[in-house]
């Protein structure tokens, strides 16, 4: 069985940095986006960078960037994967990830009144703008950008897109577990769950996190084996 893969998203320091990868983490999230209290500079980042082992990854968080900033960042701060968290169409998330040849993420925030056709069409639409999409990443409506930490409905996120697409909102270690073995996705994302202040990580929680999902991980692998003996 595949196991879940897991983002820490929104670290600033080289604290919180070490122990996302004590802890097991497959991906550590950056914020440039200057309203947000998470933000770095790209010179911070590729600091925060350097201070990654192999194959685990990088991603630089973009809220409405042109493509020429996109690329201005990404020479400075080494980022593996492209995360576009603001209002950009697939077009131009797909020319900003064409001009640094760098996989991308697209956020999808889900509203009350979102369906699952409407989320099923949305990735279709962004796969079909670039081969460099990687997929969808579904997190919470509100009136802001990113880190929100609220739930949204998952029975919206049709089985067969989750497999293949990242869970973010309002997620923390008191309900992953039950998040990812209802919805089972690719992955998870988490920023404000794991924190002691906005843009201060606390490695317990961290820790917290991570077990949770790994414990959501060893419940489907159960059912799984439990469903092929039955």
């Amino acid at each position: 069985m595949q196991r879940t893969r897991i983002k820490i998203c929104g670290l600033t320091r080289e604290e919180d940095v070490q122990a996302a990868v004590a802890a097991g983490a497959d991906a550590v999230g950056f914020v440039f986006y200057p309203k947000s209290p998470r933000h770095v500079t790209p010179q911070r980042a590729a600091e925060l960078i350097a201070l990654l082992p192999p194959f685990v990854t990088a991603v630089g968080l973009f809220v409405n960037a042109s493509a020429e900033e996109v690329a201005a960042t990404v020479a400075v701060a080494p980022i593996g994967l492209l995360q576009f968290h603001g209002d950009e169409t697939a077009q131009q998330c797909a020319a900003a990830a064409a001009a640094v040849n760098r996989p991308f993420m697209r956020v999808f925030r889900v509203k009350p009144d979102s369906s699952s056709a409407e989320l099923l069409e949305y990735e279709q639409q962004c796969r079909a703008s670039s081969k460099l999409f990687n997929g969808l990443l579904f997190d919470t409506f509100v009136d802001a950008y990113g880190g929100a930490g609220k739930v949204f409905d998952w029975s919206l996120i049709p089985k067969d897109l989750a497999r293949r697409a990242v869970l973010s909102g309002g997620l923390n270690a008191q309900n992953a577990t039950g998040a990812v073995v209802r919805v089972r996705p690719c992955s998870v994302d988490v920023s404000s769950g794991v924190e002691a202040a906005k843009g201060i990580k606390d490695s317990l929680l961290i820790d917290g996190f991570v077990r949770a999902v790994r414990e959501a991980d060893a419940t489907i692998e159960r059912e799984t084996y439990h469903e092929r003996s039955a």
